[in-house]
Formats: structure tokens, sequence, C-alpha cells
């Protein structure tokens, strides 16, 4: 269609009752200027009573502000005066987000001269387009609603808020045109200095602390600058770009993701204020969710970012892309608070869906870590501020074949440091995911769902919600092929499996698995022995996993100094085993019993590992583990207590119908972990105190003895947070702080405990090597 065909079909005024109409123009250069007056000229009633003001605004300008003297004079007009926007809108064809445009110029924002040799060359390129059309008296009743009385009493501050408004509508209807990706908030400093609650608030901080409020407001105008994101349409297609780049490196093109579930959050993030909270494994997860929402035309999701991925090159590409970098501390800052929460509650209430790793860092042991309450904590706050309704907060669970960072991460829990991030160090990095690393795949759990954001004191409310979005994060997290591949090897070693032995014990961890509906992946290859270019033949490259052809069999297995990066694999499924792993070893201690009812002995230990690996594992509420145990419990006898009470044989009868076993596989790490510290404590007088740096410290060194005395049976037992963890054990039983003499025996006794249960664990090892030997 040309254009004078686009003028004819299409007419710019609104319907009027001889009322005045006063036309915003969001025009950038003469030749957008010249088309809409062109266009409203062309529909112009030569036998009506008024002319029809035009002001010309240039409303996509956000760095100057806007040019608004013009549209103050205007304003002088009857409050029946009807205020219609018009815009021209410019498509780029398929070449989104090219590098080069940053010198040749967008062409969604072309020159004048570029302007002219679109329209004569692609016509269809070029959109003319009206915003909602609404009076001056509707607008002004608004205005003078969500602004303080200072600044509703100002001509300037109303054009503003006019042409703020007239952008809104514009954005809106360009986004019939362009997709829902390209919504994103537009002036909001200045919708937030204009603001009456933000205002209101500054005031009584004024008040508190005796500080102008000028003053204030000139503080918080900096941090805007900071704080607030400035995305546009480039930068966001330019970022989509990036992460294709970055994940296309080394894993294949196509996230793996569930498309129903997909759509259900689509309805949620639109229709209410929303949150995704995803898994963090490695840097490239703060990418999976923004490709899986560009390409599926989801609003762009503002993330928060840590401050120590601002740095110049990506700090800049990810401000203009939607992050929100934060300080890392602020709590003595009360402008900066104030500030930060009515950011995050416009954009709640805006419906401009957040995300960010709720862990906080990244895994660095493959399972989940215990999330980190505070961008939680100011988000929820911002939504008790502004009286949000139905908040949506929906895990995300990101997981991956192959993870490049798992050998730092390895390297990292031996004690060294890890290196500073800056540019050239992201550099590198990128140049070092260009080898294959399978899939990566995004499932999306249940969302937590809040009526109303919980009181901001409430911690206990705010640990509750954590521990609800962690818990299903780990129930929607699928199965992969490394993962149970790694989980079976480690559970052998340091033997090695034939190529029969490991599918018997991969189909044996399927079938229980599936039959606890367990989330496994749907690319899931069964037949992965005959495809050695699948995520087995990647495992093999990288070193993970060994295989031996040249004999009578072949064989698979783990090298030793393989096994802290085959343990990461193993662990990013680990939690679904941990109840069975415990049942097992209770069994183990109910049947060697010679006192008491051997149910009651169960149950008691059941709860001991259930405590002594809290800081490990995300459990249910007690009643609900104990409903969890039984369940599981009846998958093998529906008369297992009574099979207990008749002691060994009893217990032979019910391991019989048990396999596969995986206590060992699954809580060898963390007991060998927690005994080294243990047995380092007991060394110890009763007088003397032990802190968590210099613990640490002594159990790196002395985990190191125990491994080459072979008292431990792998270096993935020895780590910086298994033994953080491990102290904050100690700490619970107040083990770690000297005290009387009956200290020391305290402390020996539970070395003699975890020894005792490292004998256990190898009792089920054993068992489980028999039981194989025997097939």
């Amino acid at each position: 269609m040309t254009l004078e065909q686009f003028y004819e079909k299409n007419n710019p005024w609104p319907d009027r009752s001889n009322q005045k109409v006063l036309f915003i123009l969001d025009a950038r250069n003469s030749l957008e200027e010249e088309m809409l007056r062109k266009w409203i000229g062309s529909h112009s009633d030569p036998s009506a009573s008024f002319d029809a003001p035009q002001v010309c605004i240039d409303l996509k300008d956000e760095k100057t502000g806007f040019d608004s003297g013009q549209l103050v004079m205007s304003l002088a007009l009857p409050p029946e005066t009807i205020i219609a926007p018009l815009r021209v809108a410019w498509s780029s064809g398929d070449n989104r987000g090219r590098l080069r445009y940053l010198i040749l110029r967008d062409p969604r924002k072309p020159s004048p001269r570029q302007g002219q040799k679109i329209l004569s060359e692609h016509p269809e390129r070029v959109t003319l387009m009206a915003g909602a059309p609404d009076t001056m008296a509707n607008l002004r009743q608004r205005f003078e609603d969500q602004h303080s009385d200072e600044r509703a009493a100002s001509q300037s501050e109303f054009a503003n808020f006019v042409a703020r408004q007239a952008a809104l509508v514009l954005d809106m209807e360009e986004r019939k045109l362009k997709g829902g990706r390209y919504k994103m908030p537009r002036h909001v400093a200045a919708t937030l200095m204009a603001s009456a609650e933000y205002n209101a608030d500054l005031e009584q901080l004024a008040k508190d602390s005796g500080r102008p409020k000028d003053e204030l407001m000139k503080e918080a105008a900096e941090y805007m600058k900071e704080m607030v994101s400035a995305p546009s349409s480039f930068w966001i297609d330019f970022y989509a770009r990036f992460n294709n780049y970055c994940l296309g490196l080394g894993y294949e093109e196509d996230i793996v993701y569930d498309r129903v579930a997909l759509k259900k959050i689509r309805h949620m993030v639109r229709n209410n204020p929303s949150m995704l909270l995803w898994t963090h494994k490695t840097y490239l997860d703060g990418m999976v969710v923004p490709k899986v929402m560009y390409d599926n035309d989801f609003p762009m999701p503002h993330m928060f970012g840590g401050a120590n991925l601002n740095f110049p090159g990506l700090g800049y590409l990810l401000h203009r892309a939607g992050a929100i970098f934060i300080k890392r501390s602020f709590q003595d800052n009360e402008v900066y608070k104030i500030t930060l929460r009515h950011y995050i509650g416009y954009l709640m209430e805006k419906r401009f869906p957040m995300n960010w790793a709720f862990e906080g860092t990244r895994s660095r042991m493959g399972k989940l870590m215990p999330p980190r309450y505070g961008l939680l904590k100011y988000v929820l706050e911002a939504c008790h501020h502004t009286g949000a309704e139905n908040i949506h907060i929906i895990p995300v669970s990101i997981s991956y074949d192959i993870i490049r960072d798992v050998e730092e991460y390895a390297t990292e829990q031996t004690g060294r440091g890890k290196g500073a991030e800056s540019l050239k160090w992201f550099i590198g990095y990128v140049r070092s995911l260009a080898r294959p690393m399978g899939k990566v795949y995004m499932d999306i759990g249940e969302p937590v769902v809040l009526k109303k954001a919980p009181d901001p004191d409430d911690r206990l409310a705010l640990s509750k919600i954590a521990f609800e979005v962690a818990v299903e994060a780990n129930e929607v997290t699928p199965i992969t092929l490394p993962s149970l591949v790694t989980m079976s090897l480690l559970g052998a070693a340091p033997k090695a499996l034939t190529e029969t032995e490991l599918v018997e014990d991969l189909n044996a961890l399927l079938q229980w698995a599936e039959s606890r509906q367990l989330r496994i992946s749907p690319d899931f290859d069964r037949d992965f022995a005959d495809q050695m270019e699948g995520p087995l033949g990647i495992m093999l490259k990288e070193n993970i996993v060994t295989r031996y052809d040249e004999g009578p069999e072949v064989v698979y297995g783990i090298g030793l100094e393989q096994h802290p990066v085959a343990s990461y694999y193993r662990n990013t499924v680990i939690h679904f085993f941990v109840n069975k792993a415990i049942i097992e070893l209770a069994l183990v201690k109910a049947s060697e019993n010679q006192e008491g009812e051997a149910v009651s002995v169960f149950w008691n230990e059941v709860d001991q590992l259930r405590d002594l690996f809290k800081f490990e594992f995300f459990y249910a509420p007690t009643e609900e583990f104990h409903q969890q145990i039984r369940d599981e419990l009846a998958h093998y006898s529906d008369d297992w207590e009574t099979l207990l009470n008749q002691g060994a044989a009893g217990f032979g009868t019910l391991l019989q119908n048990m396999a596969p076993l995986v206590a060992h596989v699954t809580l060898l790490t963390y007991a060998e972990a927690y005994s080294v510290v243990a047995a380092m404590l007991a060394r110890k007088e009763a007088h003397e105190s032990v802190e968590q740096a210099e613990c640490i410290a002594d159990a790196l060194t002395y985990g190191r003895q125990a491994y080459l005395q072979r008292r431990i049976s792998s270096e993935s037992s020895i780590g910086k947070l298994l033994f953080k963890n491990a102290y904050k054990m100690l700490q619970g039983r107040e083990l770690t702080e000297g005290g009387p003499d009956s200290l020391k025996e305290r402390r020996v006794e539970l070395s003699r405990e975890l020894r005792e249960l490292l004998r256990r664990i190898d009792v089920i090892r054993a068992i489980g090597v028999a039981s194989r030997g025997a097939s």
C-alpha cells in the first residue's frame, strides 16, 4: 500500500461531536512531521467551525525529557477538547539488532534522507498510527489524582503528564504491529518523581532526617540514573541476538521447554504482578529465560543483576536490555531504599515481569542452594506498599547436559579463589563455550500465589515463601542422561561397569523415577550407548566418563580425579533420591538393633538423618515428610512394619524389592565431609573454640590427608561448601564454642556416630554390588 492509499483509507481524526481536537505529533524530524500533518490534512473537514491545533514533540527521547513548552500553551483549551496522539512507525524487516546499526542508524529510527528512501523503495515498512484519544478533562482529573498538590498546580507538569500518556497509548498501538516483546516502561524516572506517593515518602523522610526535600529529590534523581533500566527496541533485539550467539556456541539451538506450561505463564504474567525465579548453575542462566520469552513474544522481563556483571561493555548492554543493577549494600540509605521500592512497585503495577536467580549465586555443587531472601524481600515489600494482589511467583528450573563452569567450581571448592569478572574475563569465558555441551532445559513449576504480600517484617512468612519456591523448582528439575549416568557410575566407583551393567542400572533408576512420576527430560536418550555423538559422547570427550573397549566387553567408569565434576551432575537430581537413601540407612540401623522395637528405632533414625543433613536438602514439614517415607515404603510392601520387626530376615525381604539402592551414591559425599570436620573438631580440647573460616581452612587440609589415607573415598568429599554446612551442623549442636570437659566427649561421640553412618553406607554399597553380581 502506498502512503497516499494509506492516507485515503485511514482517518486520524477521532470521533467528535463538534468538539475541538488537539493533535500531538510524535515526530523526530521534519519528514515525520510532514507525513503526519499531511495525514491530518487529507481528512480535514473544510466546513468545520474550528481549527485543530497540532503540537510536535519527540515522545521517544527520554534522555533530555520533553520540550513541552508549546504543549503548555495548547493545553489552555476547553475541558471537552479531545487530545489525539499520532506517530510514524518504521519497521526494520528481518534484520533486527544488527551491530552495524549503531553506526549506520537503526532503520526503525531513520534520518529524513533514509526515510525518503524507505518510502520510495519499501513503503510497506511505514505505518502511521493513532493512539487512543482522551479529553482534556479526563487527563486533568487523572493527573490530579496521581500527583502531589504542588506538582498538580503546575501547568508544565500537566503538559509533561499529557506527553507521557500520549507516548503510552502510542506504544500500545505500536506493539500491536511489532509484538509484545517490545513492551517496555517509558519515562520511569519522570513518572516516579511526579508521583504523589513517592513525594509523600520523601517529605516524611525530610521531616525525620532534617534534610531539605529538594536535596533528597536531587539525590534520588542520581540513584534513578544508575538504577532504572533504559530498554529500547534496538537493544532488546541486540540482546536477543547476543543470547542466541552465546548459547549457540556450545548448545543445540532449541531450548527444551513445555509450550503448554509457557502458555499458562503468559496468561499469569499478562494479568498479575509476576516474578520468575530461576535456579542458577552458570552465567548463561540469565540468557535462557529472556531468550525463551523473546522467542515467544513475551514482554521483556526485568532482571536483577549482580554488581559483579556491571562492568564496561556487558553492563552497558544489560542495562539497556532490562537489567536492574542495585548496590550491594544500602541498609542505611533511606533515600535509596524508598526509590528502589517505588521503582519495583511501579514495574509490578504495570505488569512488567521480574526475574532473577533466587539462590543469589551459582550452585557450586549442582544441587539447589539455600534461597537468598534480599531481592525477594525488596520486591514483596514494594508489592505490600502498593497493595498488589494475586502476586505470582513462578519457579523456573534451568538445566544443561554439560556445564562449562563445573571445572571452575571443582577447583574453587578446593580453596582456590575465584577470579574477578571484567570485560577481558567475559570475552575469555564466551570463547570457552565453543565446544559441544548438549541441550539446555527450561522447566516451569506451579506458581506460588500470594493474595497479598506479607508484612515486610514477617521473616517467617518470607522464608516459607522462599522454601515453597525452592521445593517446586526441585520438583520440576528434569532427570537427564548425564545426571543418571554419573549417579550410576559414582555408585559403582572405583569399579567400572560393563555396558550391560550400566544400561541395567539406568533402566532401574528410570523405572523407579517413572513409578514416582518424577520429571524425566522428554529428550532422554535410552539408546545412548548406540549414539556416541549424544550426551554420553560429549561426557567422554570432556573426560567426565571413561570408556574402555579393548577388552572382551566395553566398560564405563569415572576416574578418581573426575569425581568432583561428575558429582556435580549427579547432584542436580540428588534431591529426588534423598528420602529413599534415608529409608535404606534407617532400615539397616533398625535391622541391627538388638534392643527395643525396630519400627521405633527406624523412625528415630529417619529423624536423626533428616536433622543431620538439614543444611543440604529441602524437606517437607515433619508430618508431611513422615507420610512421604510411608508412601515410599508402601511401594515395597504394605506390611513393611511387620517385616521390619522380624529382624534381619524381614530386612532382607524388604531389600529384595528396593532396587536400585541409592544411599551410598546419594549421601556418601556429605557423610564423609561431615566426618572430616567432626574428626578434626574431636581432636581439639574442650576449651578450644573454632570459627567457621578456620574450620573450613583446616578441613581442606585435613580432608586431603584423609583422602590420601583412603579414609574418605574421593576428592568430591572435600569442598568449602560441604565443610561450611558441616560447621553449621556442629554449631547447631553447640559443639563449636569451647566449654566444659564434657564437651570433648560430645564431640568425640558425634565423630563416632558419623563413622558408624559411613559403615552403614558401606553396607548398602556392598549389598548393591552383591545384587549386581548375582544378576
